[in-house]
């Protein structure tokens, strides 16, 4: 009569002894973590220090206060003579003649204290004195149908070429024969649907003297020495209340049938 509850009372203490245990060696081990999916394979150490090196040297250019030329040679291969003036001051001023009107016009682009500017310069295509015309703020951007393009390797793109952030992908390159400096391929990544600047090769002394570009604009080549800064840069005419002149020759110009009848 007695024997059965003596064998529940062992049973239970059994039981008692082994949830014990258990507990324990739940408390006992670690917690759960979620371990985050394994990375992707970092850049190759030399793309960074690529990346690194042309950082620094756009960031140089970017204080580079200097006058010189540069032959710029277009996609339909004609060649021209380009000025770039960058100031102490931070303005800057950048010659470009046929930059006009399908190239029959010379033009000069410019920003200063007082914002951006377009001034026709005298040539075959546009015989009268210089004038300007304020296009915007001076850190706006030249509207396409204006741009001749030649001012970028010397003003917004170096600023994209300091961005770590951007989506770009940075190489050495060979410096083409002629042209001094180190030389760097940039092209985009596939996250770049709207790449900042043209993909291409860009190369800059060791202070950041830009001397060579090629890109969809063509190539740019230092071909002088280098002089010194202006305090500021002068606009080439008087401001006026115009219109700026178009990249492209106007439609009736480049028909021959163009016209009233």
């Amino acid at each position: 009569m007695h024997a059965h509850p003596r064998a529940a009372r062992r049973l239970t203490g059994a039981l008692s002894v082994l949830l014990s245990v258990l507990l324990a060696a739940c408390a006992a081990d670690p917690p759960t973590t979620v371990t985050a999916s394994t990375p992707p394979d970092p850049a190759p150490a030399g793309a960074d220090a690529a990346w690194d090196e042309l950082a620094a040297l756009a960031a140089a250019a970017r204080d580079r206060h200097f006058t010189a030329r540069y032959t710029h040679v277009g996609a339909d291969g004609s060649a021209r003579d380009v000025t770039v003036v960058s100031a102490e001051d931070g303005s800057w001023r950048i010659d470009v003649p046929g930059g006009a009107l399908g190239g029959t016009a010379d033009v000069s682009l410019a920003a200063t204290s007082d914002g951006l500017f377009q001034c026709g310069l005298p040539s075959a295509g546009r015989p009268e004195a210089a004038t300007c015309v304020r296009l915007g703020a001076r850190d706006d951007a030249v509207p396409d149908r204006l741009d001749p393009r030649v001012q970028h390797p010397f003003t917004d793109w170096l600023a994209v070429l300091t961005d770590r952030r951007t989506p770009l992908v940075i190489s050495p390159a060979s410096p083409p024969d002629g042209v001094v400096g180190r030389c760097f391929t940039v092209d985009t990544t596939s996250a770049s649907l709207n790449p900042p600047l043209d993909v291409g090769v860009y190369c800059f002394e060791a202070d950041g003297t830009p001397t060579h570009v090629r890109a969809a604009l063509g190539t740019l080549t230092l071909a002088s020495p280098v002089g010194p800064a202006p305090a500021t840069v002068a606009l080439a005419g008087p401001v006026v209340d115009a219109e700026p002149l178009d990249r492209d020759a106007p439609a009736d110009a480049a028909s021959p049938g163009g016209g009233t009848s």
